[in-house]
């Protein structure tokens, strides 16, 4: 590696994003929030958190928040998906993956019965 590629390597671990994250959403008022261990399952991120808002203004703020304090924190660029509508929006960080769900949009999907077996920790 070289020495300018070592200076830009994150100087952060999965699990500090990790728990940004679930203070985030949490401080947010998210409801039912999830998190998942994928280490070891899937290649794409080492965690996914899944949580809920009550309306899509709340999942588009939860959203928002998440980000915004992501960059100032870590410096990390998140991308985010379908804030526009606020029915799902999904917030791609590296190391963790957010869905931010409307409860009936979560219900529908129920991506946490895809996800889950064993590995999920209910609650921040």
């Amino acid at each position: 590696m070289s020495e300018s590629a070592t200076a830009n390597a994150p100087t952060y671990t999965s699990e500090e994003i990790l728990a940004a994250v679930l203070k985030s959403v949490d401080d947010d008022k998210a409801e039912d929030i999830v998190q998942i261990d994928l280490r070891g399952r899937s290649d794409v991120a080492d965690y996914m958190v899944i949580c809920s808002g009550r309306s899509s203004r709340q999942v588009a703020a939860i959203s928002e928040k998440l980000v915004d304090r992501l960059k100032q924190e870590f410096r990390v660029a998140s991308k985010m998906e379908g804030k526009e509508t606020g029915d799902w929006v999904l917030i791609d960080t590296g190391d963790v993956i957010v869905h931010v769900f409307r409860p009936e949009v979560r219900e529908f999907y129920q991506l946490e019965k895809m996800w889950l077996p064993g590995s999920a920790h209910r609650g921040a």
